[in-house]
C-alpha cells in the first residue's frame, strides 16, 4: 500500500501534536521532526555567540549561515529525534532554561523564521517524515501529501499538560495552566507572521473523549486511508482538455 510521503501535523499547544506525531512516526518507521527544534537551535547559537537577540538582523544571520539537520537516531536517552546544529548533537541542550527564555525572541523574528523555512522543506523532501507544529499544513509544507489538524477542548488539554507536569514532579495549578494555554491560543491565532490556522484540507482530529492510545490509532487510521483525504484535482477551464 502506497502512503504519504510528506504528512503534516499542526494544532494548538497542549493538543498532543507531538507526542503523537512521534508515536505515528516509529509506527509507520518515518522521521518525526518538530519544527520548533530549529529555532530552539538558533536560539542557542546565537546565545553562544553573545548576539543580543533584538538585532533582527545578525540573528537571521546567523540562522541562515547555520547548518541544521534533524535525523532519526534516538540514542538511549528517551529523545525522539537528534538535532545537530552544524554538526554537533545539541538535542538536549536546546531545551535548557535559558534557551526557554529567549526561543520566542528569535521564533518571532522573519529573516529566522524565511532560514527555517528553506531548512524544513529539505527536510521533508527527503520524503518519509512527519512534521508537526502551528504553521506546517499552510506555510511549511502547504502541498504535504497528508494534512492532519489534531485539536481538543481547552479543558481537556489543560487536564492533560496539568497530569503531565504533576507525573513528572512538577508543581502545576490546573487554573494557571487552562489561563496560559488560552492566551498562547490567543496568541498563536493572531500573530501575523504564520498564524495557527487549520489548512482547508487539513483532516480534522478532535481528541477531546480519546485516549493517547485511540489518537494514535485514529491517525494511523486516517494515514492508511489518506487518498480519501486527497482533494480532486481542479477541473479544466472550459474548452480545454
Amino acid at each position: 500500500m502506497a502512503l504519504p510521503s510528506t504528512i503534516a501535523i499542526d494544532g494548538p499547544a497542549g493538543s498532543g501534536k507531538s507526542s503523537v506525531s512521534f508515536a505515528l512516526a516509529q509506527r509507520l518507521g518515518y522521521l518525526f521532526v518538530d519544527t520548533g527544534a530549529f529555532y530552539r537551535a538558533v536560539t542557542l547559537l546565537a546565545l553562544r555567540a553573545g548576539k543580543d537577540l533584538s538585532d533582527s538582523d545578525g540573528v537571521a544571520a546567523l540562522a541562515r549561515s547555520a547548518a541544521l539537520d534533524i535525523t532519526g537516531d534516538l540514542g538511549s536517552d528517551g529523545r525522539q529525534c537528534t538535532v545537530l546544529a552544524n554538526g554537533e548533537d545539541v538535542t538536549w541542550e536546546i531545551h535548557s532554561p535559558q534557551v526557554d527564555a529567549h526561543v520566542s525572541i528569535v521564533a518571532a523574528n522573519p529573516g529566522v523564521r524565511q532560514a527555517m523555512l528553506a531548512a524544513q522543506r529539505a527536510l521533508a523532501a527527503r520524503g518519509r517524515a512527519i512534521m508537526a507544529g502551528r504553521d506546517i499544513g499552510t506555510v511549511v509544507l502547504p502541498d504535504a501529501d497528508l494534512k492532519i489538524y489534531i485539536d481538543a477542548s481547552l479543558e481537556k488539554r489543560a487536564e492533560r499538560r496539568y497530569a503531565q507536569r504533576v507525573g513528572s514532579g512538577e508543581p502545576a495549578d490546573l487554573a494557571q495552566i487552562s489561563e496560559g494555554l488560552r492566551q498562547r491560543d490567543t496568541i498563536d491565532s493572531q500573530r501575523d507572521i504564520a498564524p495557527l490556522l487549520r489548512a482547508p484540507d487539513a483532516v480534522y482530529l478532535d481528541t477531546t473523549t480519546l485516549s493517547f492510545e485511540q489518537t494514535v490509532e485514529a491517525a494511523y487510521q486516517i494515514v492508511l486511508g489518506w487518498d480519501r483525504h486527497r482533494p480532486a484535482p481542479a477541473s479544466a477551464p472550459p474548452g480545454q482538455p
